[in-house]
């Protein structure tokens, strides 16, 4: 498994490189690879900020002086040499333009901008980050692609920061209470590398906490089932975990309260055959 906080150079330099012959085949009009967004949208995409935290921790651990020595990528979002002038005249106005820390995050901001409002979600933003590929279908991402797409958004949703205040308690600590046949499984990009999971028709997990808010994280994709999520004795929604691609860590509830109080959170698999319900991570905010 990789290092968490950064793409290894050796495999990132093989993906750089690949980049750059895709892009040059693009110069030479042989390619519409990347014709790409349009230059300005008037909104920002919501969570901008909080993915170009995620993405620059897994490109450079956020450092803005960080270079890759086999391709030439330089600062905090690995920005390829060819690609800085033509972004900075994009952007900036000005293709000359020094990288400077600000400079990179304006670039980066107005970038990562048009690539949400062209592909349509953060994950599809990140593959391109790294491949400059525009596929939309999560199941055609090469292995490192897929982990680095899942790093990222692992990051992206607080998994590995705890950035957004909440405590994190993983499925396998005290205060969840399993009924009715629940595994574990292993992902190197679960919290912990595990998960507690069920597919049999009502298998049951409940989590008692004392705060203010509460989150499920856990994996979806293709295979992925549905579940019944009761808060204090009480069904408040049915949960659909089915994606086109898998996904290790995503946000599958979450809901609060004005004051902080005892309350208890059950997550029920509706029993489709084959189709498990899983659990990572409950966060809570006090």
């Amino acid at each position: 498994m990789p290092d968490a906080g950064r793409v290894p150079t050796a495999l990132r330099a093989r993906f750089r490189a690949a980049a750059i012959v895709a892009t040059a085949f693009v110069a030479a009009g042989a390619v519409a690879l990347a014709a790409g967004p349009p230059a300005a949208v008037a909104h920002d995409p919501p969570g901008i900020d909080r993915f170009l935290r995620a993405l620059a921790a897994v490109e450079s651990n956020g450092r803005y002086d960080a270079v890759n020595g086999t391709s030439g990528a330089y600062g905090r979002y690995q920005i390829l040499p060819m690609n800085w002038p033509r972004w900075a005249r994009r952007y900036l106005g000005d293709a000359a333009a020094p990288p400077t820390p600000d400079n990179q995050e304006r670039v980066a901001h107005a970038k990562v901008h048009g690539l949400h409002h062209w592909l349509g979600s953060w994950d599809l933003v990140a593959h391109w980050w790294l491949t400059g590929s525009a596929k939309t279908d999560p199941a055609t991402f090469s292995p490192f692609a897929s982990w680095y797409v899942q790093r990222v958004m692992a990051l992206y949703d607080g998994a590995a920061s705890g950035e957004d205040g909440r405590t994190a308690y993983q499925e396998s600590e005290a205060g969840a209470i399993y009924g009715g046949g629940w595994s574990r499984a292993q992902h190197g990009a679960y919290a912990g590398d595990t998960v507690a999971w069920t597919d049999a028709a009502g298998g049951s997990a409940t989590f008692a906490f004392a705060g203010r808010s509460v989150v499920w994280i856990g994996p979806i994709g293709p295979t992925r089932g549905r579940a019944d999520v009761y808060v204090d004795g009480e069904l408040v929604k049915t949960i659909d975990l089915r994606a086109g691609g898998f996904r290790a860590r995503a946000v599958l509830f979450m809901t609060s309260w004005p004051e902080p109080g005892e309350h208890t959170l059950r997550i029920e698999n509706v029993g489709e055959p084959g189709r498990p319900v899983a659990i990572d991570e409950f966060r809570v905010g006090e």
